[in-house]
C-alpha cells in the first residue's frame, strides 16, 4: 500500500523517490480489479499508466500542473472525447463521446491523470446506486448495505483507496450523501460555480460537478481547479473567490446555524449524538452556535421531485432511437420506434420520473404542480437567505440514516426519497454543501455531517471542515 495523506505529501514522496507514479496507477488499477466485486466502474482506463513517466518528470523538474499526478475517477454521466458515456443507461449503451466536458478537462490541463468512469444511479435519478444498467454497486464497509447515490461509484472508488479523487454531480444530494454512506468529503458547490458543459443532464437548474476525496485539502485544490466561468455554460459564473487551499488553514471564527427542523424526529438517535459531539467541539474552539429556523423546510422534498422531473421530463426526451444511442428492433412505424426504444431503453426509476414530470407539466396540472413548486422554491430562497443575515454556516445531518441495506427501499419510492430530506435545499437554492466525515455508528457504519453556506462562500465550509477534522 502506497501511503500519503494527501496530494501535496503525494508529490512530496515522488520528489524524494520514495515511490513512482507509476507504481501508483498500478497499485490503484490492481486494486480496481482485486475489488471489482464492489462494482465502482463502469470503465477502466488501463492506458492511464502510459502518461506516468511523462508526469513524474514534469513534477521533478517543476513544470507539473496543480494536480500532477493526481488519479481521478468520473462519473459516467460526464464526457470525455472517444471515451465510453452511458450515464449506465441501456439507452447510451456503446456510445462515445465527441468532446470532453469542461470539468474534466481542466482536470487534464493540470496533469491529473483520469483513471476510469464511474457507475451510478442511471441518468443519476437515484439514492442507492442500485439503478444502473450495470449493476448495483456495493458499499465497502458492508457490502449488504447501499453506497448512496447517484454519485455511488465515485464515493465507492475513493472510500475503497481505488483512486486518489473523483468527480460526481449532485442533483438532490447526489454527492453528499453516498460521502456520508462512504465516510468521506463530497462537495455540492455553489450552481454556476463549476461548468456543466459537457454533463448530461438531468435537471439543468439543480445539477451540479463536484469532487470526492479523504482531505479537505483535495477538496479544496480540485475545487480551484474546476470552477470558473466557461462560455459554453451561460450559467457558469466568474467567482473572484479561487483561492481555497492556501487558505484553508485561516482560523477564521463563525457564526453557524442549527435549523431546529433538521433535527426532529426522524434523525437517527445515534448520528444525532455524533453531531452534537461534533457541535461541542466547534464550540470549543471559539464559534458561535445559534438555533435557527427554516420555516419552509418540510416542502422541501415535494418541490424538488415536482421540479426535478419536470426538468428530466423535457431534457431526456431527446433519447428518442433517432439520433443517436439506443434503438429498438421492434418498429413498424415512426411512434413504435419512439415508444419502443424508451421503454426498452430505460429503467424503471428513469420512467417513473419521466412520466411524473410530463404529468406535472401537463395542461390542467402545469399550475396546480409546477408553477406552484417554483413560488415554493421562491420562499425556500428567502428562508436561507434570511438565515445567512444572521450566520455565515448552516450545520445539519447530511443523512436521517447511515447506509440502508440493498434492497430495502427498492418498491417503497416514498421511503427512498425521503432520503434526500436535508440535502435537496442547497439545490433548490443553489447554495454549496459539503459533507464531513464525523465517526461510525455502533454498526461500523460511517456518519456524516453537511455544512453549508451561502452561494460563493465555499471557503468559509472548507475552513470549518478543516478545523474540526
Amino acid at each position: 500500500m502506497i501511503s500519503y495523506k494527501n496530494h501535496s505529501e503525494k508529490i512530496v514522496q515522488i520528489k524524494e523517490g520514495k515511490f513512482s507514479l507509476k507504481e501508483n496507477i498500478a497499485f490503484f488499477l490492481n486494486e480496481i480489479e482485486q475489488q471489482k466485486k464492489l462494482n465502482a466502474f463502469n470503465f477502466v482506463f488501463n492506458d492511464a499508466i502510459d502518461s506516468a513517466d511523462k508526469i513524474e518528470n514534469k513534477i521533478k523538474n517543476g513544470t507539473a500542473g496543480k494536480l500532477a499526478g493526481m488519479i481521478i475517477a468520473i462519473k459516467d454521466v460526464l464526457a470525455i472525447k472517444d471515451k465510453p458515456l452511458t450515464c449506465s443507461s441501456n439507452i447510451l449503451k456503446n456510445f462515445e463521446a465527441i468532446y470532453t466536458s469542461t470539468a474534466v478537462q481542466k482536470l487534464i490541463d493540470e496533469d491529473a491523470i483520469i483513471i476510469g468512469k464511474t457507475n451510478c444511479d442511471e441518468f443519476a435519478m437515484g439514492s442507492s446506486n442500485e439503478n444502473s444498467a450495470f449493476g448495483k454497486v456495493l458499499n465497502p464497509f458492508d457490502n449488504q448495505r447501499v453506497p448512496g447515490g447517484s454519485s455511488g461509484g465515485s464515493a465507492v472508488a475513493v472510500a475503497a483507496n481505488l483512486c486518489d479523487v473523483a468527480l460526481g454531480t449532485d442533483t438532490g444530494g447526489s454527492i453528499r450523501q453516498p460521502a456520508a454512506f462512504c465516510g468521506i468529503y463530497g462537495l455540492k458547490p455553489t450552481y454556476g460555480k463549476v461548468s456543466r458543459y459537457g454533463l448530461t443532464a438531468f435537471a439543468s437548474s439543480f445539477d451540479t460537478i463536484g469532487p470526492f476525496a479523504k482531505s479537505v485539502e483535495d477538496i479544496a485544490l480540485v475545487l480551484e481547479v474546476i470552477s470558473g466561468y466557461d462560455e459554453n455554460d451561460s450559467t457558469s459564473y466568474k467567482d473572484s473567490e479561487n483561492d481555497y487551499l492556501n487558505k484553508l488553514n485561516d482560523k477564521q471564527k463563525f457564526k453557524i446555524g442549527l435549523p431546529k427542523e433538521y433535527f426532529n424526529s426522524g434523525l437517527n438517535i445515534e448520528i444525532k449524538k455524533l453531531i452534537e459531539q461534533k457541535i461541542d467541539l466547534i464550540k470549543s474552539i471559539g464559534h458561535e452556535i445559534i438555533e435557527i429556523s427554516l420555516p419552509n423546510t418540510e416542502y422541501s422534498i415535494a418541490t424538488y421531485y415536482i421540479l426535478t422531473t419536470a426538468e428530466a421530463s423535457s431534457n431526456l426526451a431527446r433519447y428518442d432511437g433517432a439520433h443517436y444511442g439506443f434503438r429498438s428492433n421492434q418498429v413498424n412505424n415512426l411512434n413504435d420506434m419512439y415508444t419502443n426504444s424508451r421503454t426498452e431503453g430505460f429503467g424503471s426509476e428513469v420512467k417513473r420520473r419521466i412520466m411524473l414530470g410530463t404529468y406535472v407539466l401537463s395542461s390542467g396540472y402545469y399550475d396546480a404542480y409546477y408553477r406552484k413548486a417554483q413560488k415554493v422554491r421562491r420562499l425556500l430562497k428567502n428562508d436561507f437567505d434570511n438565515a445567512f443575515k444572521n450566520v455565515d454556516i448552516i450545520l445539519t445531518p447530511t443523512t436521517p440514516n447511515v447506509a440502508f441495506k440493498i434492497g430495502e427501499k427498492t418498491n417503497d419510492p416514498l421511503s427512498m426519497y425521503l432520503e434526500d430530506i436535508y440535502t435537496t435545499s442547497a439545490n433548490l437554492v443553489g447554495i454549496p454543501g459539503l459533507n464531513v466525515p464525523i465517526g461510525f455508528n455502533s454498526e461500523n457504519l460511517p456518519v456524516g455531517m453537511q455544512l453549508m453556506s451561502n452561494q460563493f462562500n465555499e471557503l468559509k465550509i472548507l475552513q470549518l471542515a478543516n478545523q474540526i477534522k
